[in-house]
């Protein structure tokens, strides 16, 4: 007798490793690794989460209704053309690719792109195309013309992280819709916009201009990051009629529970709250940028809320940074998974957690 065979390229995917979180033996931790909210979730959040907790023997709206017209109010959206996930927007990334990719497909992606593209891709089969980024005075960006060169009529979608993770690069308005433009009709262009309410550049857009004009692009957005609500797992989607009428059918019969359609509600009203954070995360995040340049390390520009450190090879490279930091209490990320061995992501903290992660880095520096 044999064993189950899973589906082709299933095998080939590599397991997902998420940031560490504990440093053992350090006094005080860090944790910079994740891309978690350093102010943590909304105070109406948290109350509306505790109230939903006195009905949890009740099944949820399956259709998450108010939420989808909460997001719906703050965005000026149709709440029909926006699906919700409970797994945040990972899932709803997963789930595109359940829904558009049969074997033989193709799905392009960039080298140091989100590592949930290849996992859908495999998943389904499908043959994933990695295109090399290329490398500017400013940091590692998404090239919009190879991107464009390696479609083929085997091309189903087109993943874009904007801004990317983990380079924080981005693609301005004009450039999205130069690789738009050149894609075939029935080609999914899937902008996944988790870190776009960070991004403060006056030619950036989320995708929203593009997905309210176009019948193949869809725009993923999360409530992990400037929400603060990484625990609860909670994403949303807004996508072309057809395409929410094709997730809505394959999607789980309850995607989020009360707890998380209420603090989710609660949260994406609370946009004084979203603004504190992006003004906390701009602050820092340039300070971060400009203190650890000062050390002589190669930090490129961000318009997320981490940055992405370099290292020489050497005895002070990125293996002996990251150890070094660890002792310390200060956890950043190693991201050798994405394609970059040579360098550490550093996720905006407090203050504290900010002035704790560049004195660690100057003291390695220095040894």
């Amino acid at each position: 007798m044999t064993d189950p065979t899973p589906k082709p390229g299933i095998l080939d995917i590599e397991l997902y490793v998420g940031g560490r979180s504990a440093a053992p033996g350090a006094a005080k931790v860090y944790k910079l690794s994740s891309n978690e909210s350093p102010l943590g979730p909304s105070p109406l959040a948290v109350a509306a989460l505790v109230a939903a907790a006195n009905s949890l023997e009740r099944y949820p709206d399956g259709n998450s209704r108010l939420l989808r017209e909460a997001i719906g109010k703050i965005y000026d959206l149709d709440p029909a053309r926006i699906v919700v996930g409970g797994e945040g927007s990972g899932p709803l990334l997963t789930l595109i690719a359940n829904a558009y990719l049969m074997p033989g497909d193709e799905a392009i992606f960039s080298r140091h792109a989100f590592l949930i593209y290849e996992i859908a891709t495999r998943a389904n089969s499908a043959r994933p195309v990695i295109v090399e980024e290329k490398t500017t005075n400013r940091g590692i960006r998404i090239d919009v013309e190879a991107m464009l060169a390696a479609v083929t009529s085997r091309t189903r979608i087109v993943y874009i992280a904007n801004p990317n993770n983990p380079t924080g690069s981005y693609l301005s308005r004009d450039e999205m819709k130069g690789l738009h433009a050149g894609l075939p009709g029935n080609v999914l262009l899937v902008i996944d916009a988790a870190y776009g309410e960070f991004c403060d550049a006056a030619d950036y857009d989320t995708g929203l201009e593009l997905a309210r004009a176009h019948g193949n692009v869809v725009m993923t957005r999360t409530f992990s990051k400037i929400h603060g609500l990484a625990a609860l797992r909670l994403g949303w989607a807004f996508v072309p009629q057809p395409v929410a009428d094709v997730l809505n059918r394959i999607r789980a019969p309850f995607p989020t529970s009360p707890l998380q359609q209420q603090a989710g509600m609660a949260a994406i009203a609370d946009t004084a709250h979203v603004a504190k954070a992006a003004a906390h995360n701009a602050r820092w995040r340039k300070w971060l940028i400009e203190e650890i340049r000062g050390t002589g390390l190669k930090v490129d520009d961000s318009a997320a809320n981490f940055v992405l450190i370099h290292f020489a090879s050497g005895p002070k490279d990125a293996a002996a940074a990251d150890a070094f930091l660890i002792a310390r209490g200060v956890i950043l990320r190693q991201v050798g998974a994405y394609g970059l061995p040579d360098a550490l992501r550093l996720t905006v903290g407090t203050e504290e957690a900010n002035r704790a992660a560049v004195a660690a880095l100057r003291d390695f520096l220095a040894q």
